[in-house]
């Protein structure tokens, strides 16, 4: 017998009901809303254990590494824009938490819908979804182009032009090296194990958001100098996947093809 989402959250009012000083509270709807997300992840996994692929257990994610938590609607636990009367600031009001005031690094456009709190090492994010976005048509260009994804450049169009790659983990590898090893070397627990922890978390996160950014700006250039683009349908998790082999079958040029495994994935196709 499988339990669902709906036997969850019938059990989750008697929880609030019995500690209402703890998780009662908390927002209904954003607990709703982390009992949605769970039971997405085990029908995923049993949907690939149904079609004979690698299922992957959910992992499971205790209080310091679950990073995230999700308002479904504006209003419902969590209110944006809370002091609308303030001059110079902006917060977000949560519930059981209260108003928290936010660096807001530009204009929201349409009607907030969805909100989440996203933690990113020592840092906190606000993430907003917003519907009725006003949308207007770019100018046409009358051009076209194909668009080849690359390691050498990372972008290269059918008329020659080309998009020089980064390569921001390869910039910042022997200092995230050199950070690893020392975190590796703090024991289990401990203060410094956890400074440690944070400095390769931020590491990770900065070049995560340089890999972000600059293939966003990519593909802004693209589409505002293209009205039709044509790419190929790259499957990035096959063409990064291990050749270690196994015992009985060991692979061949693992080193080489492991150094082709980070480019690629340095190179950050995927969010281009």
């Amino acid at each position: 017998m499988s339990v669902r989402y709906a036997d969850q959250s019938a059990e989750l009012k008697y929880i609030r009901a019995d500690d209402a000083g703890g998780q009662g509270r908390w927002s209904f709807s954003s607990q709703q809303a982390t009992l949605r997300r769970l039971d997405k992840a085990f029908r995923a996994f049993f949907d690939r254990v149904k079609a004979g692929r690698t299922p992957g257990f959910p992992r499971f994610k205790g209080r310091g590494r679950f990073d995230s938590v999700e308002w479904p609607r504006d209003g419902d636990g969590c209110r944006w824009d809370s002091q609308p009367e303030h001059p110079s600031a902006t917060f977000v009001r949560l519930q059981g938490v209260g108003h928290v005031r936010v660096h807001q690094h530009r204009p929201i456009r349409g009607r907030v819908k969805t909100i989440s709190v996203k933690r990113e090492g020592m840092r906190w994010y606000v993430v907003l979804s917003c519907d009725d976005v006003p949308t207007g048509p770019l100018p046409a260009t009358g051009a076209v182009a194909g668009i080849d994804l690359g390691v050498a450049s990372l972008v290269t169009t059918s008329g020659g032009a080309h998009v020089a790659n980064p390569r921001h983990l390869a910039a910042t590898a022997d200092r995230l090296a050199a950070a690893q090893r020392d975190l590796a070397r703090k024991k289990r627990g401990s203060k410094r194990r956890h400074k440690a922890v944070a400095r390769v978390a931020a590491m990770h996160g900065k070049v995560r958001r340089q890999r972000l950014d600059h293939a966003h700006k990519t593909a802004l250039v693209l589409v505002r100098g293209y009205d039709v683009i044509v790419h190929e349908d790259l499957r990035i998790t096959n063409m990064t996947r291990s050749a270690s082999g196994t015992i009985d079958a060991p692979g061949r040029n693992v080193a080489a093809k492991s150094g082709l495994n980070r480019s690629i994935l340095d190179a950050g196709w995927g969010c281009s």
